[in-house]
């Protein structure tokens, strides 16, 4: 018991010195929001994806293939315009505040580039090696592809991103409304008309630059009232409910293998809608978050898994992988090698769930620090106000580092660079 108390109070104190070394004009509902949608992708794909062993071939299956009725886990945890409106607000916060100080375009959107993609090169170059050895080896080839494909999906997110965020100037004054008509369009000549099936892949910058131009809106003021959440929250979802009720759209809100349409690739106008509502519930969320982000303890899980934001993100599918590969050694495992079509199945995956957690954390730590800090040379990083509290010991110098570094931005954090300040009215920071 003492033990137990003394390792709570050693997790308050680490709190409480999180708490302390953070502005106080940051608005940590954003990060709230960002951990979140990160959660969501996360766990949402723990959830639904299976590797199933058949005959020593590994095939991607889902759950949703088998029991359909389970889509309402989609609409949970399919988080993705979340992190879209996020991005969407910090990104033109940032742009505004570099323009502020005289930092060039390039200059400004060479070190957004690289919190996004440095982190990338240690995932290419383990799959690399992992796919050639696989190959040498005689692995069937199914089993490399469907290895090599989960590990690198997360990596269409992040050219989307890319794009948008290079995009940023023009995007500070676009309304919601033009890309959202492009996907009604689209939609319109590939289902109504017959159109080609090619034609969806416009949405894939279209649908996701519904949310991040909702993000500069946020960013312009134009979002600060609760009537605007509940208008996104109310048709969002009232417009995704009539799409698969009449209109034939998928109810689950991510891809199905074997489905002949998904909502997410591409992304449909009912993903679209769908999103829409995601992102009016997180605007009416904003001052609860707020409230809550007050709390040592809930500010420092947020902050820390900020912190790791990019590597939780890269690295989840490697490791169900991982752990599934592992387990192989054991023989065909309930909910990890079986066919997902039973609530036996679903069961079976939540006992793992900790297990990919855990793995996850090992990746983590031999990731996380891989690769040049895209900080320029020179700028010295200097402590924050409200930090003198956690010099003299070991722990408080190694918080008060990764504080400092969530405050600064960190290759694994894509997208915080300022500070946000609550309710802001104009781009400026």
């Amino acid at each position: 018991m003492h033990v137990v108390r003394k390792g709570a109070d050693r997790i308050g104190s680490a709190a409480d010195r999180i708490d302390s070394a953070t502005p106080v004009d940051r608005d940590r509902a954003v990060d709230a929001l960002r951990a979140f949608a990160i959660l969501g992708v996360v766990l949402g794909h723990w959830l639904v994806t299976a590797l199933v062993a058949d005959g020593g071939v590994l095939r991607a299956s889902s759950p949703l293939r088998y029991m359909p009725w389970l889509a309402p886990i989609s609409w949970v945890f399919q988080t993705l315009a979340v992190f879209f409106l996020v991005g969407g607000h910090v990104a033109t916060r940032s742009h505004a505040s570099a323009r502020a100080r005289g930092t060039t375009y390039g200059r400004w959107l060479a070190d957004r580039l690289a919190r996004l993609f440095v982190p990338v090169a240690a995932v290419i170059a383990l799959w690399a090696s992992a796919t050639v050895g696989l190959l040498l080896t005689e692995a069937e080839f199914t089993t490399v592809r469907t290895l090599v494909k989960l590990a690198l999906s997360p990596l269409w997110f992040l050219l989307v991103l890319a794009a948008l965020t290079a995009a940023t100037p023009l995007l500070t004054r676009v309304n919601p409304l033009w890309p959202l008509a492009v996907v009604l369009h689209v939609d319109l000549v590939r289902f109504g008309f017959g159109g080609p099936s090619w034609l969806g892949w416009v949405n894939v910058v279209a649908g996701w630059l519904v949310p991040y131009t909702l993000g500069a809106a946020w960013t312009r003021g134009e979002l600060e009232r609760r009537r605007a959440g509940w208008i996104l929250l109310v048709g969002g979802a009232g417009a995704a409910v009539v799409l698969v009720a009449w209109a034939g759209y998928p109810a689950s809100m991510v891809g199905v293998p074997g489905e002949a349409v998904s909502n997410l690739n591409p992304p449909t106008l009912a993903a679209v809608a769908f999103g829409l509502a995601q992102c009016g519930l997180a605007l009416l969320l904003r001052e609860r978050l707020r409230r809550v982000m007050c709390r040592p303890s809930a500010w420092a899980a947020v902050a820390l898994l900020n912190l790791s934001a990019m590597t939780v993100f890269l690295w989840h599918q490697t490791a169900l992988m991982a752990t599934t590969a592992t387990g192989l050694l054991a023989g065909r495992l309930p909910g990890l090698h079986t066919l997902p079509d039973d609530l036996t199945w679903v069961a079976a995956r939540l006992v793992w769930l900790p297990v990919f957690v855990l793995a996850l954390v090992l990746c983590q730590g031999a990731f996380r620090s891989r690769g040049p800090d895209p900080a320029r040379p020179g700028r010295a990083t200097r402590p924050v106000r409200g930090t003198r509290s956690v010099r003299g010991t070991r722990t408080g110098r190694a918080t008060r580092s990764r504080v400092i570094r969530l405050n600064r931005g960190r290759p694994d954090h894509p997208t915080t660079e300022e500070p946000h300040r609550a309710r802001p009215a104009t781009p400026s920071v």
